[in-house]
C-alpha cells in the first residue's frame, strides 16, 4: 500500500494525469476515425458477394453444358450445334426445349406458392429488396433450359438475376433493413454482368444507372467492389474466357465522323423497332390464355422454323455470330448484305417473340448482336457504294453494338463503356460515343420507355431517379427509411383475435390484407369500442366488419420531401408503404416520427449561422 501511495505520488503519474487532460479530445477524434465504420462494413458483404457472382457465372457454364449433353449428347454453342442437325431436328429442338423450360416454370410455381416479385427493378424501386430464392431457383432451371437448346435470349440474364437473388437472400438471413437488401441486390446485379462480360467496370455503372439509379459514392464503391472481385473470380480462378473477341481497328479519321452518325440514326430506329416489337409481343401473349408451356414451346417453334429456313444463327444468345461479324468472317462473302439483313430481321422477329413468350433470360446479348448486325450491314453497304473504304466493317459493328444498346436501355454511357471493356480498343471511341449519344436522342423520341422500364410502366410504377442531388436528406426516398410492414390481419381474422393483438402490440392500428397482400383497409383501436362495450355475439364479427378503408399511403420511390403533407395529415404512427398506387401491395412501412425527425434536423441545419 506504501509503495503504490509513493507511486502515485511521483512525477510520473502527475504528467501522464496532465499528458491525458490535455489531449483526452484528441484521443476521442482518432477513436472515432478507427471504428470500423458502415461503409467498410458493406465493401467487406460487396466482396462476399462478388464472390458468389463469380460462382454463379460458373455454375451457368458448367450447368449449361450438362443440359445440353442431356438433349444433344454433346455441348457447344448452340449456332455451331444447329449448323450439324438436320433441319428436322433444327425445327424440333428448340420447340422441345421451350416445353420443357414451360413445364418447368408451370409445375415449379405451382410447388414453391405465391411469393414476392422476382423483378429485379421493382424490388428496388417498389420493394424492400427481398428476392424471392425458390422463385428464382425454379426460373434459374428454367432458363438453363431455354439457353441450352437454342432460344433467343441472353444468358446474362440469368446470371445477374440469380447473383442478385443469393445477394438479397443473405441481408434477408441476416435481418437486414430494407436499404441494405436494396444496395446487395445492386451489389448481385453488378456481379453478375460483370462475371458474364469480363467487363468490371460496365457492371458497376449497370448496377447504378439502371438497378439503383443512384451514383453516390456510398453506394457506387461496394457496386465496384463486387463487379472487380466477380471479374476475377471468373477469370483469374476458373479461367472463364470473355464472350467476345474483338480485333483491333484503325484510327478513323476525322472525315469518317459523318458516317458513325449517320448509323447512330439507323441504330436508334432500330432500337425503337426492337422495343415495341417486344412489347407488342409481350401485349399478344399476355392476351392468351395459353399455359407458359404452350406459349415457350410457340416461341422455340418461332426459333426452330427460322433456324430450318436458313438462319441457324438466330439460335441462342449470338455472341458466336457477334464475334464472326467482328471479324469480318462475312465481309467477303458475295450475298453478304442479304444474308446479313436476312438474318438481323429473322433475329429481331424471334427474340422479341422468345422475350414476349415469357422464356426466362437477358436481352442484352441479342441487342449486342442487333447492334453488330446493323453495324456491319451499314458498314458493307458503304463499302460496296466505295465510300469510308479505311473503315472495317467489323468497327461499324462494334459502333452499330454500343449504339443499340444505348439506344434500347436509354444509358449512353454504359453502351460507351461497355464497347470499351469487350473491345479494349481506345482508337474507336470517338466515333462511337457519337453514334451512341444519337441513337439514344433517336430512339428516346420514337419510344417512350427502355428495355428494362417498359414492364414496370404498364404496372403504374414511377422510375424517378436521386441521380441529380443523391445523399441529401431533404432527397432520400421513402424506400431508404421504411421497415417492416406492421404485421397485417387478414380480412377474416375474428374481432377477439384483433383485440389480443392490440393488448400485445403498441401499434395504434393494424393493416387488413387479401390474399395476395394488397392492402385493403386498417383497424384502429377505437374501431373495437362498440364492439367491446355492446352485449353483442363477437364470434361472428371479423377483420372486414370493423375495418375502414385503406388511408393515403406511399411508395417506395416516393421523395421524402413529397410524402411531407401526407405524414403532417396522417394519424397513424407508422404509414403504409405499398408497391404502387394502382398495385396496393403492402411492402413495409414508414415511422412517421423518425421520417419528421429528419426533416427537423434539416431545417434545424440550414437554419445554422455561416461560419
Amino acid at each position: 500500500m506504501w509503495l503504490v501511495q509513493s507511486w502515485m505520488n511521483s512525477e510520473l503519474p502527475r504528467k501522464m494525469r496532465n499528458f491525458l487532460r490535455r489531449h483526452w479530445q484528441g484521443a476521442l477524434r482518432w477513436r472515432e476515425k478507427l471504428v470500423f465504420k458502415e461503409e467498410a462494413f458493406h465493401l467487406l458483404v460487396a466482396g462476399f458477394v462478388g464472390v458468389l457472382g463469380g460462382l454463379v457465372n460458373l455454375f451457368f457454364f458448367w450447368a449449361g453444358e450438362m443440359v445440353q449433353r442431356t438433349f444433344l449428347a454433346q455441348s457447344g454453342d448452340p449456332v455451331q450445334t444447329a449448323e450439324m442437325l438436320t433441319t428436322t431436328q433444327r425445327l424440333l429442338l428448340p420447340a422441345l426445349g421451350g416445353l420443357a423450360a414451360g413445364l418447368i416454370l408451370y409445375l415449379g410455381f405451382r410447388l414453391v406458392g405465391p411469393q414476392g416479385s422476382s423483378d429485379l427493378l421493382e424490388v428496388v424501386v417498389a420493394g424492400d429488396g427481398r428476392l424471392p430464392f425458390r422463385t428464382e431457383s425454379v426460373k434459374t432451371a428454367s432458363a438453363l433450359v431455354s439457353i441450352a437448346t437454342g432460344a433467343s435470349i441472353g444468358r446474362e440474364g440469368g446470371i445477374t438475376q440469380l447473383s442478385a437473388t443469393l445477394a438479397s437472400k443473405l441481408g434477408q438471413f441476416a435481418n437486414w433493413p430494407p436499404y441494405r437488401l436494396r444496395m446487395l441486390v445492386g451489389c448481385g446485379a453488378a456481379a453478375g454482368i460483370s462475371a458474364a462480360y469480363n467487363a468490371p467496370i460496365t457492371g458497376a455503372v449497370f448496377a447504378s444507372l439502371i438497378v439503383l439509379g443512384n451514383f453516390s459514392m456510398n453506394l457506387f464503391a461496394p457496386l465496384v467492389c463486387a463487379s472487380v472481385v466477380a471479374a476475377t473470380v471468373s477469370r483469374s480462378f476458373f479461367g472463364i474466357e470473355p464472350w467476345y473477341q474483338v480485333p483491333q481497328f484503325p484510327p478513323s479519321a476525322p472525315a469518317q465522323l459523318p458516317w458513325f452518325i449517320v448509323l447512330g440514326l439507323v441504330c436508334g430506329g432500330l432500337g425503337a423497332v426492337f422495343l415495341k416489337f417486344m412489347r407488342s409481343a409481350r401485349e399478344y401473349f399476355n392476351g392468351l390464355r395459353w399455359p407458359v408451356y404452350v406459349k415457350l414451346m410457340v416461341a422455340g417453334l418461332a426459333v426452330g422454323l427460322v433456324a430450318a429456313a436458313g438462319f441457324p444463327g438466330v439460335c441462342g444468345n449470338g455472341y458466336f455470330v457477334t464475334n464472326s461479324i467482328l471479324h469480318g468472317s462475312f465481309d467477303q462473302l458475295p450475298d453478304a448484305l442479304p444474308q446479313l439483313s436476312g438474318l438481323l430481321l429473322a433475329k429481331l422477329l424471334v427474340t422479341a417473340v422468345t422475350v414476349g413468350a415469357g422464356t426466362v433470360g437477358g436481352v442484352f446479348t441479342p441487342t449486342l448482336f442487333l447492334g453488330a448486325a446493323v453495324g456491319a450491314v451499314f458498314g458493307i453497304a458503304l463499302h460496296q457504294f466505295g465510300c469510308s473504304p479505311s473503315v472495317p466493317a467489323g468497327a461499324f459493328a462494334l459502333a452499330g453494338m454500343g449504339a443499340t444498346l444505348a439506344g434500347t436501355t436509354r444509358s449512353p454511357l454504359l453502351a460507351i463503356i461497355m464497347a470499351f471493356e469487350i473491345s479494349l480498343d481506345y482508337t474507336l471511341m470517338p466515333p462511337l460515343m457519337l453514334a451512341c449519344v444519337v441513337a439514344t436522342l433517336i430512339t428516346r423520341q420514337l419510344h417512350t420507355e427502355s428495355v428494362y422500364t417498359d414492364h414496370m410502366r404498364l404496372k403504374g410504377l414511377s422510375l424517378r431517379r436521386e441521380i441529380e442531388q443523391a445523399g441529401a436528406a431533404m432527397d432520400k426516398t421513402v424506400g431508404d427509411l421504411m421497415h417492416a410492414p406492421v404485421p397485417p390481419l387478414r380480412e377474416n381474422v375474428p374481432l377477439r383475435e384483433i383485440a389480443n393483438r392490440f393488448v400485445a402490440n403498441s401499434n395504434n392500428f393494424f393493416p387488413v390484407v387479401d390474399a395476395r397482400q394488397q392492402l385493403i383497409g386498417v383497424v384502429a383501436l377505437q374501431d373495437l369500442k362498440e364492439f367491446l362495450h355492446d352485449n353483442v355475439e363477437l364470434g361472428g364479427v371479423i377483420a372486414f366488419d370493423v375495418m375502414r378503408p385503406p388511408p393515403p399511403c406511399l411508395t417506395p420511390d416516393q421523395r421524402l420531401v413529397d410524402a411531407l403533407p401526407l405524414l403532417l395529415q396522417s394519424e397513424l404512427r407508422n404509414v403504409p408503404v405499398v408497391s404502387s398506387l394502382t398495385e396496393k401491395r403492402l411492402v413495409g412501412s414508414l415511422s412517421r416520427a423518425e421520417a419528421l425527425a429528419i426533416f427537423s434536423e434539416a431545417i434545424a441545419e440550414k437554419s445554422k449561422p455561416a461560419g
